[in-house]
């Protein structure tokens, strides 16, 4: 997915393979299966073009991870203790982001179009537990 998030535009197995094989060394079978299972998941729609298909993405990076963060939010028992948790793992910049973002939602809806909303307290970010991570889960086709 990553490879045609950026390209952002339809692409075919063998532009991502020859892409993907300036990394590592990659079967054209092994791209073409990922491709065909985004396509059976719903993330990438495809169109025939000769012998082959031309793929491109159904939504756009942020819009997909936005669905999985409203998925994520959506399904906990108690929404802003995860919220809550979510921001404490923010970095000083995402928190910033995110401000711009609530500017931005606020002043669409008109409910604060004449005034910016008083900056949050940053909250800490909670402490990692002893062999734990706190890496973060990487996109589809990664």
């Amino acid at each position: 997915m990553t490879r045609v998030w950026q390209w952002n535009r339809p692409v075919t197995v063998r532009e991502v393979l020859e892409d993907l094989q300036q990394e590592r060394s990659i079967a054209y079978t092994t791209v073409m299966t990922v491709m065909d299972n985004l396509h059976q998941k719903g993330w990438v729609r495809r169109e025939a073009e000769g012998r082959a298909y031309r793929y491109t993405a159904v939504s756009t990076r942020a819009a997909y991870s936005a669905a999985l963060m409203n998925e994520a939010w959506s399904t906990s028992d108690n929404p802003a203790a995860a919220l809550v948790a979510f921001f404490g793992m923010m970095s000083a910049e995402q928190r910033e982001a995110l401000r711009d973002a609530v500017r931005v939602v606020q002043y669409d809806d008109g409910s604060g179009a004449d005034a910016a909303p008083e900056p949050a307290p940053e909250p800490a970010a909670p402490p990692v537990a002893e062999g734990e991570s706190d890496e973060r889960p990487q996109e589809p086709g990664r």
